[in-house]
Parts: structure tokens; C-alpha cells; sequence
């Protein structure tokens, strides 16, 4: 992906999405479900902003080789 600027953008509809600062394009969505909102007591946008950047900072180190990539089998995510 070419070097841009990254904007996090709350959307009518309460997705968050991140995306190219001169793009429409969404890159990732997230939607907390309206029980997690509750969770999340209206903080959702900050927990979304924070697994974003964390997303973000994962993807440089894999493009850096920092991160060794497994490819065997299904993958469990935690």
C-alpha cells in the first residue's frame, strides 16, 4: 500500500471505517453491535480508534519482516 494519510471516520449509520484521507474507499469497517455500544458504555469510537492503530502498526511490521507471517491450516483467532 503506497505511503498516505489515514483518517478514522464515523459514519451516519455508527460504522467506523478507515480509509485514505483522499479516498471514499473504505479500507476496514467496524460495527459494534448495539449490545457491545452498551458494553462499551458509548466508548465504542475510542475502542475502534485503538484497534485500528494497533491493526495499522501490525501491518507496517509484517511489510517490515519484523513479524513472521503462519500460513498452515486454519487460522484461530483469539
Amino acid at each position: 500500500m503506497p505511503t498516505s494519510f489515514l483518517e478514522i471516520v464515523e459514519l451516519p449509520d455508527g460504522r467506523i471505517e478507515l480509509r485514505r484521507a483522499e479516498d471514499e474507499g473504505s479500507l476496514v469497517t467496524l460495527d459494534f453491535s448495539e449490545d457491545a455500544k452498551a458494553f462499551l458504555q458509548g466508548q465504542h469510537v475510542e475502542v475502534a480508534k485503538a484497534m485500528l492503530s494497533v491493526g495499522v502498526q501490525m501491518a507496517g511490521k509484517l511489510v517490515e519482516g519484523e513479524i513472521e507471517q503462519e500460513h498452515a491450516g486454519p487460522r484461530v483467532l483469539h
